[in-house]
Protein backbone atom coordinates (compact mmCIF):
# COMPACT_ATOMS: atom_id res chain seq x y z
CA UNK A 1 0.00 0.00 0.00
CA UNK A 2 1.34 3.46 -0.74
CA UNK A 3 1.88 5.66 2.02
CA UNK A 4 -0.15 9.07 2.19
CA UNK A 5 2.22 12.51 2.25
CA UNK A 6 0.93 15.14 5.23
CA UNK A 7 3.59 17.82 3.93
CA UNK A 8 5.98 19.30 1.81
CA UNK A 9 9.01 17.48 3.45
CA UNK A 10 6.58 13.93 3.24
CA UNK A 11 6.71 14.46 0.02
CA UNK A 12 10.36 14.27 -0.86
CA UNK A 13 9.98 10.53 1.28
CA UNK A 14 7.66 8.83 -0.76
CA UNK A 15 8.55 6.11 -3.43
CA UNK A 16 7.15 4.90 -6.03
CA UNK A 17 5.86 1.48 -6.77
CA UNK A 18 9.48 0.39 -8.25
CA UNK A 19 11.13 2.11 -4.85
CA UNK A 20 12.39 4.71 -6.68
CA UNK A 21 12.16 8.41 -4.56
CA UNK A 22 9.88 11.27 -6.39
CA UNK A 23 11.87 14.46 -7.27
CA UNK A 24 10.05 17.81 -6.88
CA UNK A 25 11.53 19.55 -10.45
CA UNK A 26 12.02 23.42 -9.89
CA UNK A 27 9.64 25.71 -11.52
CA UNK A 28 11.29 27.43 -14.26
CA UNK A 29 10.06 30.22 -15.83
CA UNK A 30 11.30 30.83 -19.85
CA UNK A 31 12.26 34.72 -20.99
CA UNK A 32 9.81 36.25 -23.10
CA UNK A 33 11.66 37.52 -25.91
CA UNK A 34 9.65 38.43 -29.67
CA UNK A 35 11.59 38.45 -32.88
CA UNK A 36 13.09 41.86 -32.49
CA UNK A 37 14.69 41.05 -29.42
CA UNK A 38 12.51 42.67 -26.85
CA UNK A 39 10.75 42.19 -23.73
CA UNK A 40 7.19 43.38 -23.13
CA UNK A 41 5.53 44.72 -20.41
CA UNK A 42 1.95 46.91 -19.34
CA UNK A 43 2.18 48.97 -16.41
CA UNK A 44 -0.88 50.87 -14.94
CA UNK A 45 -1.14 53.58 -12.38
CA UNK A 46 -4.56 55.45 -11.73
CA UNK A 47 -6.18 55.89 -15.25
CA UNK A 48 -2.78 55.90 -16.72
CA UNK A 49 -1.57 52.46 -19.01
CA UNK A 50 1.77 52.35 -20.21
CA UNK A 51 3.00 49.98 -22.79
CA UNK A 52 6.68 49.06 -22.11
CA UNK A 53 9.28 47.26 -24.37
CA UNK A 54 12.66 46.78 -23.19
CA UNK A 55 15.89 45.48 -25.86
CA UNK A 56 19.50 45.34 -24.90
CA UNK A 57 21.26 48.85 -25.56
CA UNK A 58 22.87 51.85 -23.28
CA UNK A 59 20.08 52.83 -20.93
CA UNK A 60 18.06 55.12 -22.95
CA UNK A 61 14.63 55.80 -21.99
CA UNK A 62 12.16 57.03 -24.80
CA UNK A 63 8.73 57.93 -23.71
CA UNK A 64 6.03 59.07 -26.38
CA UNK A 65 8.55 59.45 -29.23
CA UNK A 66 10.45 61.55 -26.64
CA UNK A 67 13.58 61.38 -24.27
CA UNK A 68 12.65 61.19 -20.83
CA UNK A 69 14.12 64.37 -19.94
CA UNK A 70 11.91 65.82 -22.03
CA UNK A 71 8.52 64.20 -21.38
CA UNK A 72 8.84 64.55 -17.88
CA UNK A 73 10.68 67.67 -16.89
CA UNK A 74 10.53 66.74 -12.77
CA UNK A 75 13.29 65.13 -11.87
CA UNK A 76 11.42 63.14 -9.59
CA UNK A 77 9.43 61.22 -12.35
CA UNK A 78 12.49 60.70 -13.79
CA UNK A 79 13.59 59.13 -10.24
CA UNK A 80 10.56 56.75 -10.26
CA UNK A 81 11.27 55.76 -14.16
CA UNK A 82 14.29 54.48 -13.02
CA UNK A 83 13.70 52.52 -9.52
CA UNK A 84 13.53 49.11 -11.71
CA UNK A 85 16.35 49.04 -13.18
CA UNK A 86 18.68 50.87 -10.51
CA UNK A 87 17.08 48.26 -8.02
CA UNK A 88 18.23 45.41 -10.33
CA UNK A 89 21.40 46.91 -11.65
CA UNK A 90 20.23 46.97 -15.01
CA UNK A 91 20.44 50.60 -15.03
CA UNK A 92 22.82 50.83 -18.16
CA UNK A 93 22.00 47.60 -19.87
CA UNK A 94 18.71 47.74 -21.41
CA UNK A 95 16.94 50.54 -23.25
CA UNK A 96 13.42 51.21 -22.94
CA UNK A 97 11.03 52.51 -25.66
CA UNK A 98 6.97 52.96 -24.08
CA UNK A 99 3.95 54.80 -24.99
CA UNK A 100 1.67 56.01 -22.53
CA UNK A 101 -1.55 57.51 -21.77
CA UNK A 102 -4.18 58.52 -19.72
CA UNK A 103 -4.01 60.29 -16.21
CA UNK A 104 -1.62 63.14 -15.42
CA UNK A 105 2.02 62.92 -15.88
CA UNK A 106 2.28 61.50 -11.67
CA UNK A 107 0.08 58.65 -12.82
CA UNK A 108 2.02 58.05 -16.28
CA UNK A 109 4.99 57.93 -14.75
CA UNK A 110 3.91 55.13 -11.74
CA UNK A 111 2.90 53.31 -15.25
CA UNK A 112 6.05 53.58 -16.83
CA UNK A 113 7.63 52.06 -13.44
CA UNK A 114 5.23 49.42 -13.42
CA UNK A 115 5.37 48.38 -16.90
CA UNK A 116 9.20 48.28 -16.73
CA UNK A 117 9.61 46.11 -13.99
CA UNK A 118 6.91 43.67 -15.88
CA UNK A 119 9.09 43.76 -18.61
CA UNK A 120 12.42 43.15 -16.96
CA UNK A 121 10.90 39.81 -14.99
CA UNK A 122 9.31 38.73 -18.74
CA UNK A 123 12.93 39.05 -19.82
CA UNK A 124 15.03 37.82 -16.57
CA UNK A 125 12.52 36.32 -14.44
CA UNK A 126 14.96 35.66 -11.74
CA UNK A 127 14.29 39.57 -11.33
CA UNK A 128 10.88 39.17 -9.64
CA UNK A 129 12.48 38.40 -6.19
CA UNK A 130 14.52 41.59 -6.09
CA UNK A 131 11.73 43.81 -7.51
CA UNK A 132 8.64 42.70 -5.49
CA UNK A 133 9.78 43.37 -2.37
CA UNK A 134 10.34 47.35 -3.31
CA UNK A 135 6.55 47.00 -4.39
CA UNK A 136 7.65 47.61 -8.57
CA UNK A 137 5.66 44.38 -8.91
CA UNK A 138 2.20 45.85 -7.76
CA UNK A 139 -0.29 47.25 -9.23
CA UNK A 140 -0.97 50.64 -7.25
CA UNK A 141 -5.24 49.82 -6.99
CA UNK A 142 -6.20 53.73 -6.36
CA UNK A 143 -8.19 55.55 -8.87
CA UNK A 144 -10.38 57.95 -8.39
CA UNK A 145 -13.88 58.01 -6.60
CA UNK A 146 -16.68 58.57 -8.99
CA UNK A 147 -18.96 61.61 -8.64
CA UNK A 148 -22.89 60.15 -7.04
CA UNK A 149 -25.99 61.59 -8.08
CA UNK A 150 -27.66 64.31 -5.20
CA UNK A 151 -23.92 65.14 -4.58
CA UNK A 152 -21.77 68.01 -5.63
CA UNK A 153 -18.44 65.66 -6.03
CA UNK A 154 -17.61 62.07 -4.88
CA UNK A 155 -18.45 62.46 -1.07
CA UNK A 156 -19.29 66.11 -0.85
CA UNK A 157 -22.86 67.35 -0.25
CA UNK A 158 -24.27 70.48 -1.58
CA UNK A 159 -24.51 73.45 0.78
CA UNK A 160 -27.15 73.29 3.25
CA UNK A 161 -29.69 76.23 3.34
CA UNK A 162 -31.89 76.56 6.70
CA UNK A 163 -33.67 79.28 5.37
Amino acid sequence: MAETANSLEDLKDVTTGEGAPVELAPITVEPKIDEQGRSYGTGRRKSATARVWIKPGTGKITVNGKDQEDYFARPVLRMILEQPLIESERRTEYDVICTVKGSGLSGQAGAVRHGISRALVAREPELRRVLKPFGFMTRDPRVVERKKYGRAKARRSFQFSKR
